[in-house]
């Protein structure tokens, strides 16, 4: 059992309020605990932005949750989506999702999508394919992981590459209900994809040393469970670590190392209550075989889209985790000290639903900010300013 997490969280800096960027207009410069810096918009004009990813030579892939493919080339969002995307379930959370391009992107063109997969109906899971962008459109796509899943909304849906060949994939609860028995929740059953991170090789083959490789009735896939809605996932650039956060229900969102095998608890144990009654939904927080977080967000910000930051732009910010809030409409930093508790400073606070946060080439910090209601869908990114 992980070592137990404490709720007295210490906050570095003030939550930082801020009005939104506007082409043309002088960016306001923020400040924060360690580094002052602006916020400059990098495009607009998109729908339901869910997901960023950078190309060698300055392109920016973006992905819209009703099933489009953008490119920002040289600051400005090409008119015409990618060609080549698969049919996507645009229902509800569904649509297309993460957007990761290869490691070895240079040689081999191959971009990696996650997508919500229409089974028929209402029926709908978390899917993966991959294909070579070529002349803006996806060619010789093919589907290298379809998730044993059923049900409404959260499908997790995170990439990640850990630079020794394997893909890591997210896979939400899918919306199961925790009743009755917690421990028969189909997160809890390991003979389904239902609230999981699973290990793939990059061709979407199964690595032979993971770690439920060859056991009955349990997926091979599977890399640890318990999870409810993972929606960020991120390798640590210096340690190779895998961390992951997902949303709780009514409170108790989760920052969590990942380890090989190992049981994340939904919904046995957890720190959220039931949406309607504000009743306790798990057995309790502790159980002795299952994983406690290394952090906790009471109330939720609903976490979405997480990086590891490792570049130079912002020095003083060098191994910190930021992850976006949607409910929240925040940026989270979080400082990881295995000493000591987690220490976390609140920015942005205000600037809408953050989708996803990136590390770009140039060091700074991209967003996507999905935030459609309030007319707020564009990519943004963190300039330093010198104090």
């Amino acid at each position: 059992m992980s070592r137990p997490t404490s709720m007295a969280f210490l906050a570095l800096g003030a939550a930082l309020s801020i009005t939104m960027p506007v082409v043309g207009q002088a960016p306001v410069v923020y400040g924060s605990a360690q580094h002052s810096f602006r916020v400059v918009t990098v495009a607009e004009g998109l729908e339901h932005p869910w997901a960023v990813g950078f190309l060698p030579g300055g392109d920016i892939l973006v992905t819209e949750r009703p099933g489009r493919l953008r490119i920002i080339r040289n600051g400005r969002l090409l008119p015409a989506p990618v060609e080549g995307v698969p049919e996507v379930f645009a229902v509800g959370q569904g649509g297309l999702l993460d957007v990761m391009p290869h490691p070895d992107f240079a040689t081999n063109r191959l971009v990696y999508l996650t997508y919500s997969k229409p089974l028929g109906g209402q029926e709908s899971t978390t899917a993966v394919i991959r294909g070579r962008l070529e002349n803006d459109a996806l060619t010789n796509v093919e589907e290298i992981f379809v998730a044993q899943t059923r049900g409404r909304g959260h499908y997790g849906s995170r990439l990640a590459f850990d630079g020794n060949g394997h893909l890591f994939v997210s896979v939400g609860e899918r919306m199961a209900p925790p009743s009755g028995n917690l421990e028969a929740h189909p997160a809890q059953d390991f003979s389904n994809h239902h609230g999981t991170v699973n290990r793939l090789m990059e061709d979407g083959s199964v690595p032979p040393d993971n770690p439920f490789v060859g056991r009955p009735g349990v997926r091979p896939e599977i890399w640890s469970k318990g999870h409810r809605n993972p929606q960020a996932l991120a390798i640590h650039p210096v340690t190779g670590q895998l961390w992951e956060a997902e949303h709780g229900p009514f409170g108790g969102d989760e920052l969590n190392r990942i380890e090989p095998g190992k049981n994340y608890g939904w919904p046995v144990i957890g720190y959220g209550m039931n949406y309607g009654s504000g009743l306790a939904i798990h057995a309790g927080t502790r159980r002795e075989g299952m994983e406690n977080p290394v952090h906790v967000w009471v109330p939720s910000i609903a976490t979405s889209g997480m990086m590891i930051y490792n570049g130079n732009a912002f020095p003083r910010w060098k191994g910190s985790i930021f992850v976006g809030g949607l409910a929240g409409e925040q940026l989270s930093r979080i400082e990881i000290d295995d000493s000591t508790f987690p220490l976390e400073e609140t920015l942005l606070k205000g600037i809408g639903r953050v989708r996803d946060v990136r590390e770009g080439p140039d060091g700074f910090i991209y967003l996507a900010i999905d935030d459609q209601a309030n007319g707020r869908t564009p990519i943004v990114r963190l300039e330093p300013v010198a104090r």
